[in-house]
């Protein structure tokens, strides 16, 4: 007999959600939020759209957010598109996403988990990073960050 597995929360197509999300375990977005976003692994698919904070020890974005992310590891799927700082221990980004925003590396001391960041810090970070962000970001074929002037 195969194991359960913990069935996770979806946010269908169609639903969109104003104000703060919190859930344990995975959350899959294919609709729409407007606010905050924390748990334990996130997806935001292809056409969803998050508008806000977002914050998971695992983020995979296909679709569009529009805000920080706060998360250990972050991977933005090609059609992916991100306006906002990403503050992560682990980043992938595959061709033909866009982003736009610093890309922070953080981690613990001794490598060990970093403790999250407080949720005023990541306010006061993304309006400042917004006075800050002076260039777009495009991957090239390599998949490397190539900084676009605009």
């Amino acid at each position: 007999m195969l194991a359960s597995r913990q069935r996770g929360t979806v946010i269908a197509k169609g639903l969109k959600i104003v104000g703060s999300v919190t859930a344990e375990g995975l959350v899959e977005v294919n609709g729409q939020i407007e606010g905050e976003l924390h748990c334990t692994s996130l997806v935001i698919a292809r056409g969803a759209q998050v508008n806000g904070i977002v914050e998971a020890e695992r983020v995979v974005v296909d679709g569009s957010v529009d805000g920080p992310i706060q998360g250990g590891e972050v991977i933005l799927k090609s059609q992916a598109r991100v306006v906002g700082d990403i503050h992560h221990q682990t980043l992938a980004i595959e061709r033909g996403a866009y982003f736009d925003g610093r890309s922070i590396q953080v981690r613990g001391a001794n490598g060990h988990q970093p403790e999250r960041v407080d949720h005023k810090r990541l306010k006061q970070v993304t309006n400042d990073s917004q006075e800050a962000r002076t260039s777009l970001r495009r991957v090239d074929s390599l998949g490397s960050a190539e900084n676009v002037a605009t």
